[in-house]
């Protein structure tokens, strides 16, 4: 599991993949993730937007960005977290992801970015 936490908020990532098919006649590789935001500091915020960069071993770059994350943009009090999963498809059998989470805190009104920590996606069968 890799951890990052930026100004109080802790983000973990799980990866795993899923599987290979075939899609508009090119292999795809599926890959899923599960991502855990932890509100450690003392103020209640929201997760606005978000903003990926999906890179693949064969040197595609997609980017990705929208509200919230799976339709919702979830408040967290202090202490509390949020918990959910999803996915991508690369050409290719590894890749990466990163970006940042696009905060507002509470208390002070204030939006703040919170640093999604780079992750490696790898086809179990490639990583041999």
């Amino acid at each position: 599991m890799i951890h990052q936490i930026t100004r109080g908020i802790k983000i973990s990532v799980e990866t795993h993949f899923e599987g290979m098919f075939y899609k508009d006649y090119r292999m795809q590789h599926a890959f899923g993730y599960q991502i855990t935001i932890e509100n450690q500091s003392n103020d209640s915020v929201q997760l606005e937007s978000r903003f990926w960069v999906i890179k693949d071993s064969l040197n595609e770059t997609e980017t990705v960005s929208g509200d919230g994350v799976i339709g919702k943009q979830p408040v967290l009090q202090p202490g509390e977290r949020h918990t959910y999963k999803s996915g991508c498809l690369l050409r290719g059998p590894i890749g990466s992801m990163n970006g940042h989470y696009n905060m507002r805190n509470f208390s002070t009104g204030k939006n703040f970015t919170v640093k999604i920590p780079s992750f490696k996606l790898g086809a179990t069968y490639a990583l041999n």
